[in-house]
């Protein structure tokens, strides 16, 4: 039977080059992208906040998976949190870390 490990620390600190930073911001802001966040979360416009942060394995001191500067974030009605999809990963010639999360703010009016 296999045994449960349980992640009591876990790095999430990351660097990406400058070059790859500005392609994947780039990317995180497209217009078809937003368009399909604002349809998603059905918002009148929405904003890239240029926060990432790198998921991390859900623990006593992270229970929602994210580093706990970001929990604020996630528990916002003004932001939302996004998977930063594969394919954009790829595009910027980020493999390290495998996956990132960023943070968008919600323009409900206006």
């Amino acid at each position: 039977m296999a045994q449960i490990r349980i992640v009591e620390s876990f790095d999430t600190s990351f660097t990406l080059s400058p070059e790859a930073k500005a392609a994947l911001f780039e990317l995180l802001r497209g217009e078809v992208f937003l368009g399909q966040l604002i349809a998603q979360l059905q918002c009148k416009s929405i904003e890239f906040t240029e926060l990432l942060f790198q998921p991390v394995p859900y623990s006593a001191s992270t229970p929602k998976g994210m580093p706990s500067e970001f929990e604020p974030y996630f528990e916002s009605a003004d932001h939302a949190i996004v998977n930063v999809p594969p394919n954009f990963m790829f595009k910027a010639k980020i493999f390290s870390p495998s996956r990132l999360c960023a943070v968008y703010r919600l323009i409900k009016t206006g």
